[in-house]
């Protein structure tokens, strides 16, 4: 009787074992990251991943604003990656951050236009031309807080069809035909594979984002957590980041 029970007992700590697949506690890291960091994480996350077996990587994409309230709501993560330096302030003063932001990357403007530019667009004047449907970030995203800053040097008040949440949902506006414009990041246009065409204009220089990265106190593992930072910062993911079109810090 005791050797059946045994054997019973190794059987049913075998089928557990084979029954998940899930990672160690500790090697699951999650990560808040800007819309526009998307495609140039993704291939971070893939390098993480090789670089440190057995981990895991989750993302979650969308406006710095966004990901700011989700966080202070009670989000769990273990990173956060801002488009822009104030909404990183924000997570600092809500008590999240586990140590201080180090800046990663820069962002600039440019106009994204269907494939083209059927509508002529070539300054940033021309998007406050009547009958044209131009789409813009909210005030709130870093995108649209550089929008205004832009407006506010040039005086050119624009008169959007849409304030969007992402600027990835400003670009999914523009290739979609919703939109003759938008304004995006130039990484959105050079990522965009080809959907969009992109206007630069000399008055981005006047709002150029800086990118900040942390880890959070919430983090399940700081050292794994810090690793991903250490990746970003780091030869290799200024590598990736080059190429999708961001400029140093």
């Amino acid at each position: 009787m005791k050797r059946l029970v045994a054997l019973m007992l190794a059987a049913t700590l075998l089928v557990a074992g084979c029954g998940t697949d899930k990672p160690a506690p500790g090697q699951h890291l999650v990560v808040f990251a800007a819309a526009s960091l998307k495609q140039s994480f993704t291939q971070i996350g893939e390098q993480f991943k090789t670089d440190n077996p057995g981990a895991t990587v989750e993302f979650s994409f969308a406006g710095s604003s966004d990901l700011v309230t989700q966080l202070t709501q009670g989000a769990k993560a273990d990173v956060f990656a801002s488009a822009d330096t104030k909404n990183m302030d924000k997570a600092a003063q809500a008590g999240l951050l586990a140590g201080h932001p180090v800046n990663f990357a820069t962002n600039t403007l440019t106009i994204a236009v269907a494939p083209g530019n059927p509508k002529g667009i070539t300054t940033f004047g021309d998007l406050a031309r009547l009958g044209l449907a131009v789409v813009v970030c909210a005030p709130q995203v870093p995108c649209g807080a550089a929008t205004a800053k832009i407006e506010d040097a040039t005086k050119v008040r624009l008169a959007p069809v849409s304030e969007e949440s992402s600027v990835t949902d400003v670009l999914g506006k523009v290739s979609t035909g919703q939109a003759d414009a938008g304004l995006v990041y130039v990484t959105d246009v050079a990522g965009s594979g080809g959907k969009v065409d992109g206007v630069a204009f000399p008055e981005a220089s006047r709002a150029v984002n800086t990118y900040p990265i942390a880890t959070l106190k919430a983090a399940a593992d700081a050292g794994l957590a810090q690793k991903f930072v250490e990746l970003v910062t780091g030869a290799a993911g200024q590598k990736l980041l080059g190429q999708a079109g961001f400029a140093k810090p």
